[in-house]
């Protein structure tokens, strides 16, 4: 796999606009974050764009999508997962949950007192952010994002959990300094599974 600023911009472009089309074709209005999942990951692509363009060191495209990647996906996930869930399911969601607002409030603190800064290696961005008790938050991250999926109850959206625990875990062991971009990079395209599951058909109303 190997990233550039015109990959970015048309693998964000094109995911954005099925993003689009997940928004546009929602039926509740509690399943609208998760549908906009793809929108939210292809405009992350877009941003990262900007970011190869910018270069090295401290950039606001830097910045932009620190904030994406991190805090904000952190408690974006398992709170939409939680709003879409059947209601026999969502405790188990609290948990997920809990994880996302603990790792985004920490993870918020560390992007508001500290610089984060990019650094182009070949084909991948390494991005900079100087986090206490790294493997703690990321284990947090980890369980609000996939646990979330993994626990909703819908099967689509298990897949989608489980094919991104498969895409942390390859991109870990291939790019471990490029961590974060390369996951979200996989994170974006797996996230066109939400197609299928704004696709799905509705619920069949109880027997009165």
């Amino acid at each position: 796999m190997c990233w550039s600023a015109t990959a970015d911009l048309v693998a964000g472009t094109a995911i954005s606009a099925a993003g689009i089309v997940c928004v546009v074709r929602v039926r509740r209005a509690r399943d609208l974050p998760v549908a906009a999942l793809p929108l939210l990951l292809g405009a992350h692509q877009l941003v990262e764009a900007a970011a190869w363009r910018a270069g090295d060191g401290c950039s606001p495209a830097a910045t932009a999508w620190a904030v994406i990647a991190l805090p904000l996906l952190a408690l974006w996930v398992p709170a939409g997962v939680l709003l879409a869930a059947p209601p026999e399911v969502r405790w188990r969601l609290w948990g997920p949950l809990a994880a996302g607002l603990a790792t985004a409030a920490v993870l918020s603190y560390c992007l508001a007192t500290r610089t984060v800064t990019a650094e182009i290696r070949g084909h991948t961005i390494g991005y900079g952010v100087n986090v206490p008790w790294m493997p703690l938050v990321l284990t947090g991250y980890l369980f609000a994002t996939l646990g979330s999926l993994l626990l909703g109850g819908d099967r689509r959206l298990r897949i989608l959990g489980a094919v991104l625990a498969v895409g942390a875990l390859a991109c870990s062991a291939l790019w471990r300094l490029e961590f974060a971009s390369t996951w979200c990079a996989f994170a974006a395209v797996a996230s066109l599974l939400v197609l299928g599951w704004v696709r799905r058909p509705p619920a069949a109303s109880p027997v009165t």
